[in-house]
Order: structure tokens, then C-alpha cells, then sequence
């Protein structure tokens, strides 16, 4: 299996999971968050279905972050924990562990990639999991502590990585 082939497994695995976490997470604005990162995962599979066919792929401006802050600015506003599972962790933690594996592998070859601008593609892709990653720690956060979530001023620490 070549990287391009490998990356695209990887990509569908972790939009599958995503898609299967929208299913049971019972908070909307999760809900909502996961749909996106579900979306993006989907974006990253196609960017990597265009390298594989010679073509050179782009990495768009990624609206999930800013997305993604709108929701959370929402569920900041409402103080309703009443959906909000801490049962539930364990699903966003394994989410954090396939993004930090997708990021690495888009790390490592990115160092054997001789293009160069497969190499940038690849360390962007690796950046954008890793803003994934950032975003599923907040997830962590506000479901672990969500009074103490919604009072930290820092919690739009996703920012651009």
C-alpha cells in the first residue's frame, strides 16, 4: 500500500469514526463540532485522492476553526450541561489518539517526501490534525468541568496552531 493509500485509509477511518460519535453524542453543539471534523477528515481524504492521481492538491482555509469557535461561544451563552455526557470522554480521547497518529505519520513522511510540495502538504495536513486534536481537548474539558470550562477565558486556546 503506498502513503497516498495509506493516508486515504486513514482519513475514511477517522471520518468514520467521527460520524459514528455525531450518533451518540446527545449534546448538539458536540454534535455539531464532530460533524465538522467528520467533514475536514472527509476534505483531507480527497486532497490525498488528487496527490495519489498526480494532480496537485490544495489544502483550503479551514472554517472549522472558526466554526468551531462559533459553537463553542454558543454553549457558552446557554447553560445547559443537561446533554452533556461524562461518560461519553472515553470516545473523545480515542478521537484525540487517531488524530495524534494521523499527525504523526503526516510528520514523518513528510520528511521523506522529496516534492517539496508534498512535503508542505503534508506538515499542513499534520497542522490541521493537530488543531483537531486541540479542538477534542476543549470537547474534554467543557463535558469534564463544564462550569469551570465556560468561566476559563482561555478556552479558545484552538486557535490558529
Amino acid at each position: 500500500m503506498d502513503v497516498y493509500d495509506y493516508a486515504m485509509e486513514m482519513e475514511k477511518d477517522g471520518e468514520s469514526y467521527y460520524r459514528s460519535a455525531v450518533a451518540q453524542a446527545t449534546h448538539a453543539g458536540i454534535r455539531a463540532i464532530l460533524t465538522m471534523l467528520a467533514d475536514a477528515e472527509a476534505a483531507h481524504y480527497h486532497i490525498f485522492e488528487n496527490m495519489k492521481k498526480g494532480e496537485k492538491a490544495r489544502l483550503g482555509d479551514s472554517k472549522t476553526i472558526a466554526g468551531v469557535k462559533n459553537i463553542f461561544l454558543k454553549m457558552a451563552e446557554s447553560d445547559d450541561y443537561s446533554l452533556v455526557r461524562l461518560s461519553d470522554i472515553d470516545l473523545y480521547r480515542k478521537a484525540q489518539d487517531i488524530e495524534q497518529k494521523t499527525m504523526d505519520f503526516y510528520r514523518e513522511k513528510a520528511d521523506k517526501v522529496v516534492d517539496p510540495y508534498g512535503r508542505t502538504l503534508f506538515l499542513k495536513l499534520a497542522d490541521e490534525e493537530k488543531r483537531h486534536y486541540l479542538i477534542l481537548e476543549n470537547i474534554i474539558e467543557y463535558v469534564s468541568r463544564p462550569e469551570q470550562w465556560l468561566e476559563n477565558p482561555e478556552w479558545y486556546h484552538i486557535e490558529e496552531y
